[in-house]
């Protein structure tokens, strides 16, 4: 058996700041697609990532198996088994999920260009009514 430092091992193995140790089982790739980098308006025509992989997997904890993804920067075969950590008291909670997410950082981005669009509309509507 290989041993890792300590302090590799609390960054790959469990969040720090868990007051309940989380818990190893094994994950199975299912699926594995390449996902381009996206343009779009909400941001303001900044590519959302760059080129990924997005990686589904299954896992078994507490006698039910639970999916997800993640994002990679690599591919990963199907039917690829890698280690995997839960949250003991919410078996869905894992650790590879929560170190990469597709979709952060998009929602604070939509409100200031909310915020923005009904400010300019006010000032449009200031302006209109000044001209009469």
């Amino acid at each position: 058996m290989i041993k890792i430092p300590n302090s590799i091992a609390s960054k790959i193995d469990q969040p720090l700041n868990s007051s309940v140790p989380w818990l190893e089982t094994q994950a199975e790739v299912t699926a594995c697609r390449y996902e381009f980098a996206r343009m779009n308006a909400l941001s303001l025509g900044i590519a959302t990532g760059s080129d990924q992989f997005v990686i589904s997997f299954t896992y078994y904890a507490h006698a039910k198996s639970f999916s997800d993804e993640f994002t990679s920067p690599i591919a990963m075969e199907q039917g690829k088994a890698f280690p995997i950590f839960y949250n003991p008291l919410n078996p869905q909670q894992n650790r590879q999920s929560e170190t990469a997410s597709p979709s952060t950082g998009r929602a604070p981005l939509f409100a200031l260009g909310i915020a923005g669009s009904i400010v300019i509309s006010l000032l449009y509507l200031a302006m209109m009514n000044g001209c009469y």
